[in-house]
């Protein structure tokens, strides 16, 4: 998730999105043109910025109901907590979702923002992995628990994983967790010492851990995915892994926001070494005057009680002026993955 605070928008139309009792006022509605053809999932929060804003989409099913965790844009007028936070809406159906709550600053290293949740349920436990926002080579991953999925206490020694090696610089964020092999993954984003280049870093702890600081452990001294193809552009970001049989798919976002951010897929049969599946995009970004026009980006991948394979992923088509979450099904022949229509 890599994208600066862009001016308000004057738009046509609102997007409905209920939002919690608790949230801040929202500012003056903003209207936003709303393109000929959306998707039937077509979910933007308002609430803090006044205008349609949701990134980075992460779903898990818990108590019967479908909970999305998401980036939620900064306040518009500067109240405090100003930063980036991340929004929490629920669902019936995965495609009408109403806002449940907030997930706002509150550790001294959340202070500038928190974004990319990512939640994963363990032992009846929604444990969440996200990361701080706003502090550039010092943004790092953090953890929280929660029993509901709304209200979740941090761990005390976040943040609980920074990137490490004279390869990159520090930073890490946009993760996704997932167990494998008696461990719990992390395969998250870093950046070269430069700062330019975004790749993928993995890193490993026992399933039995409490997940704090002292439980991780790098996965190898080299980035595990780095862009190389043209679509890719100067980054490999926002990893999101299924599990099928014995063989892991890493959906990820190639391209930094906008360039546009498209969708590719790689596969591992032990976490660390991964072989792109495609040579070109299994999603793209629309065409010109669609919803999604500037993207198709940051894949939150959600398997079903029934085995469907979803991908949440976000859109915009005003280079990020606004921002909005739909969802495909995923098919599978032979092995790879395809988007059913």
């Amino acid at each position: 998730m890599n994208h600066p605070l862009l001016p308000t928008l004057i738009v046509v139309v609102i997007l409905a999105s209920q939002a919690v009792a608790s949230a801040p006022a929202p500012a003056a509605p903003a209207t936003v043109e709303t393109p000929a053809k959306t998707p039937a999932m077509y979910f933007g929060d308002a609430t803090r910025s006044g205008r349609p804003f949701a990134k980075d989409p992460c779903v898990i099913k818990l108590g019967g109901r479908y909970l999305m965790y998401y980036s939620m844009a900064p306040l518009a007028d500067n109240r405090p907590p100003p930063g980036w936070a991340v929004g929490i809406a629920e669902s019936k159906d995965l495609i009408r979702w109403n806002k449940v709550g907030e997930i706002l600053p509150e550790q001294p290293c959340e202070k500038n923002g928190l974004v990319n949740g990512k939640a994963i349920v363990l032992d009846g436990k929604v444990h969440l992995f996200y990361n701080t926002y706003g502090n550039g080579k010092d943004d790092a991953l953090c953890h929280a628990v929660s029993d509901d999925g709304l209200r979740f206490t941090r761990d005390p020694s976040n943040p609980i994983l920074r990137a490490s090696g004279a390869w990159n610089s520090g930073r890490a964020i946009d993760c996704d967790a997932f167990e494998f092999q008696g461990k719990l993954f992390l395969i998250y984003a870093t950046r070269d010492p430069s700062m330019k280049t975004q790749m993928l870093a993995a890193a490993t702890a026992d399933r039995k851990s409490d997940f704090g600081r002292d439980a991780w452990k790098p996965l190898g001294d080299a980035p595990i995915l780095r862009p190389e193809l043209p679509w890719e552009t100067r980054c490999i970001e926002a990893p999101s892994v299924v599990r099928r049989g014995d063989t892991l798919y890493l959906f990820y976002g190639g391209g930094y926001n906008n360039d546009p951010q498209q969708i590719g897929v790689a596969t591992s049969k032990d976490g660390a070494t991964w072989t792109r599946l495609f040579q070109e995009p299994l999603l793209a970004n629309g065409k010109p005057g669609t919803w999604n026009a500037s993207e198709s980006g940051h894949p939150g991948i959600f398997v079903d009680d029934d085995g469907q394979t979803y991908m949440f992923y976000q859109g915009n088509n005003d280079r990020g002026k606004t921002w909005f979450l739909s969802v495909v099904k995923i098919g599978w022949k032979d092995g790879k993955p395809y988007i059913m229509e």
